[in-house]
């Protein structure tokens, strides 16, 4: 079976974000995330990034304990820190990718890293957004998730439109619905079971699993 790939960026991290870890993961921290991820004992298969958020001591000691250290230029560079993990992270062939610290206080990376849903699921790859009270996935088909803990959930358009939404195991079924931009129709949904199934025949749909 071929291994998770847990891309670890510098937004909001904290001890929940190493609960995900499992023994045979590929590590990859992107700027800050590989910093994270050493302080907590964990040797990063991979570093890569500007580094532009640590200091020199902090990158040494990035360097120093990271199996691979890929370090691009802070201005002449087209990708954010996280896409660039990303791209390494799809050349392992992984059976899914999750990122873990891409939310945080800058908005614009956190939308930023909620579109690199839509490159993950161009590849086929399963991927997830985790953070303390949040799993961020994207569909255009057929999609199972699981409770574990996350009883709300959201489905938000990623394009104008989606058609043929179809929910089974949610307290509030619909049956090949249209969602459309702007709309809150998806908010607030409730899984009734462990597992519950959300279809789309056109369209890319957010699935956001909540908790307070």
């Amino acid at each position: 079976m071929q291994p998770r790939v847990l891309i670890f960026s510098g937004g909001r991290l904290g001890p929940w974000a190493l609960q995900a870890i499992r023994q045979d993961d590929i590590l990859i921290g992107a700027d800050s995330g590989a910093l994270f991820l050493i302080n907590n004992g964990y040797t990063p298969h991979l570093a890569i990034g500007d580094f532009d958020s640590v200091t020199a001591g902090e990158f040494e000691l990035i360097q120093s304990r990271s199996r691979k250290t890929e370090a691009c230029d802070p201005v002449d560079k087209d990708y954010t820190d996280t896409e660039l993990a990303m791209i390494r992270a799809l050349s392992f062939q992984p059976s899914e990718i999750r990122f873990i610290g891409a939310l945080g206080t800058r908005f614009d990376h956190s939308i930023a890293n909620i579109h690199l849903l839509v490159k993950a699921n161009e590849a086929r790859v399963p991927a997830v957004i985790d953070d303390a009270h949040n799993e961020i996935r994207l569909t255009d088909a057929e999609l199972v998730i699981r409770k574990a803990g996350f009883d709300q959930v959201s489905l938000l358009p990623l394009t104008p439109v989606v058609t043929g939404v179809t929910l089974d195991g949610f307290q509030y079924g619909l049956t090949d619905a249209v969602l459309v931009m702007g709309q809150s129709l998806g908010i607030s949904n409730i899984l009734l079971k462990d597992e519950g199934v959300i279809s789309v025949k056109s369209g890319m749909l957010l699935v956001i699993q909540s908790r307070d």
